[in-house]
């Protein structure tokens, strides 16, 4: 993935991105495999992250050291939340574990969630860790001895039905800001939330099970990102794309599609209500509209590769964002750091043990092919 795109603020881009990097993920996966690849263009590319990384980290390190820095606090938040946010988090986990079981036809519970926690773990703390975290995945389910083409093919469905929910979060969202600033609190931002993610649910078989819905959505897409990028050439042909992707994916999910799509956006709703417990427990009343938009914009900069999992900006965002929903500064960070220990910090532990634990019953990989 080149700078330019890592940073693009245009969605249209990013959509047009996300399809592209997902066609292309076998060839990324098989590539890192091979030896052949040049010693000295891989530690550039590594240097090269890893100033970015650094500059990145440097510019977003007061918002990330202020949210650090309030654990000091963590005794003004009500602490009976604090397992509703671990429950909420780990059924965040079984629908992602889910999805991909569906995704590489029935494989062992055990093998696909040592594999996702060790991933997901390098993904968070390595630069443009998601790429690298997907690699260790797949490296770990071959060894447990899953066929490397169903690897890849379940691997990129997963992170194309879950980056495209990302993508129609925000999208969706619009509508309930647009309703005004009233604030009702916590309980009409879980019934926005809820609407909203079914809606999605909805769309998402839509544009799965129709032609036509995907077109238009293609053909939208298209036109802004043309008329955004003016001084290149007009893109063509995204609608046929984003088709032929949607027959890959049907292709790997089978007939259990409508499933992974109840259980991508509930992936989703449950990393929500974390959120939402998070708020409860500092005692905040905030603005419900922008809330759900607050969520939608801490995913989204999760996405960007220029730190591991997001680190900085999503603190960065989430904090800005709370802050414009009606809750206090100091709230609003206790929330934020409420939230990222259980969606970004408890994960790391849990992924290193998934590795071992994988190491002890595969010391030496099945070699499968």
């Amino acid at each position: 993935m080149s700078d330019e795109a890592a940073v693009r603020g245009s969605i249209g881009s990013r959509v047009e991105q996300a399809f592209s990097e997902c066609a292309d993920a076998e060839l990324e996966i098989e590539r890192g495999e091979r030896e052949s690849v040049s010693r000295g263009p891989r530690v550039r590319r590594t240097a090269f992250w890893l100033v970015v990384t650094g500059v990145s980290l440097y510019l977003v390190a007061p918002s990330l050291l202020d949210v650090l820095g309030s654990w000091r606090d963590l005794e003004r938040i009500d602490w009976i939340w604090f397992p509703v946010m671990l429950l909420l988090q780990i059924a965040s986990l079984v629908c992602l574990w889910a999805l991909q079981r569906m995704a590489l036809h029935r494989a062992e519970w055990r093998n696909v969630v040592e594999s996702q926690l060790a991933g997901n773990a390098l993904g968070k703390i390595a630069p443009a860790g998601g790429a690298i975290g997907a690699a260790l995945q797949y490296r770990m389910l071959v060894e447990a001895g899953l066929e490397r083409g169903r690897t890849v093919s379940g691997i990129t469905a997963v992170n194309l039905l879950t980056f495209a929910v990302v993508l129609a979060l925000p999208v969706l969202a619009i509508p309930t800001f647009l309703r005004g600033s009233v604030d009702r609190g916590l309980v009409e931002a879980t019934l926005i939330g809820v609407g909203v993610f079914a809606l999605i649910s909805a769309a998402a078989v839509a544009l799965i099970a129709f032609d036509r819905p995907l077109e238009l959505v293609g053909r939208a897409v298209q036109r802004v990102r043309n008329r955004l990028r003016r001084d290149s050439a007009p893109g063509h042909g995204l609608p046929d794309r984003l088709r032929r992707e949607r027959d890959k994916l049907i292709g790997t999910l089978g007939p259990k599609w409508k499933e992974a799509v109840v259980a991508t956006v509930g992936r989703w709703a449950f990393d929500y209500a974390s959120l939402l417990a998070a708020l409860a427990a500092v005692g905040a009343s905030p603005r419900p509209s922008l809330v759900l938009l607050a969520f939608c914009a801490a995913q989204v900069l999760a996405q960007i590769p220029i730190t591991p999992g997001g680190l900085g900006f999503v603190e960065a965002g989430l904090t800005a964002m709370l802050a414009l929903a009606g809750v206090g500064a100091g709230r609003a960070v206790l929330a934020t750091l409420a939230y990222r220990l259980f969606s970004y910090w408890l994960p790391l532990p849990a992924g290193l043990v998934g590795f071992f634990s994988h190491k002890r019953r595969y010391p030496q990989g099945s070699g499968a092919t």
